[in-house]
């Protein structure tokens, strides 16, 4: 455990985020806590990188001087393991939204499947879900979608350095992606269901990498906050 000079220096803490909690969550759960272990109210913290609420896994909590390097954390590339859903679309690309279409998977193999996940990999443009925090004149794009407007998003460009196909059983999908910044693997699933020809969202994704920091490395949120304030009381006899 990290004592409190540690932390208030700054420090990169890897937390095992929980299945639907927003990186926000996780971050006003932590603060106070941490706050007090270091007897600091003005300390800063915050993370770098968001997880969507029904992603699980790394997130990098930052402390102290450590928040001031936020952007060069979020540039590095990132690993993800996940499950795409065969045979139907959502407007969120996941299983946030109810399915709004289905299709047939008549005709949907093996080897066609391993064929598209190869067309996704290097260099490409890539359109964010309109469910998403791309920012639309100062409002975040997910407030339009919920709304029921329509609003136009830009494409950006992105890298996949590995879409591999790590099981099947149909409708669904089992991959590992390794990829740059800005990927939304929501996008992903829809864009390799169109390929596909039989639509496709994500129903299960899991971050198990953030550059050189891994999943394995990580901490529960409640193993975290039990030792630091175990440490306190300790500290206060």
């Amino acid at each position: 455990m990290f004592t409190p000079q540690e932390l208030l220096e700054g420090k990169i803490i890897l937390i095992n985020k929980p299945l639907r909690w927003t990186s926000h969550d996780v971050v006003a759960k932590l603060r106070s806590p941490i706050k007090r272990y270091c007897s600091d109210k003005k300390m800063k913290i915050g993370h770098a990188g968001t997880l969507d609420p029904l992603a699980t896994g790394l997130l990098l909590l930052l402390t102290g001087k450590a928040t001031k390097r936020t952007e060069s954390l979020q540039g590095l590339d990132k690993e993800y393991t996940g499950t795409i859903t065969l045979g139907a679309n959502t407007p969120s690309y996941d299983a946030e939204t109810a399915v709004s279409e289905t299709f047939s998977l008549d005709g949907i193999t093996e080897e066609k499947i391993y064929t598209a996940a190869q067309q996704f990999i290097g260099e490409q443009q890539q359109m964010p879900p309109v469910y998403s925090s791309v920012q639309v004149n100062g409002i975040r794009a997910y407030n339009y979608a919920r709304e029921g407007e329509t609003v136009e998003l830009k494409t950006r460009t992105i890298t996949l350095f590995k879409f591999e196909i790590t099981g099947i059983r149909l409708p669904e999908v089992d991959f590992l992606v390794h990829c740059s910044k800005g990927t939304y693997i929501r996008s992903l699933a829809f864009d390799f269901g169109k390929v596909l020809g039989c639509g496709g969202y994500l129903t299960a994704l899991c971050r198990t990498r953030v550059g050189e920091y891994l999943i394995e490395d990580a901490i529960e949120m409640e193993t975290f906050l039990k030792g630091i304030t175990v440490a306190k009381t300790d500290e206060s006899f």
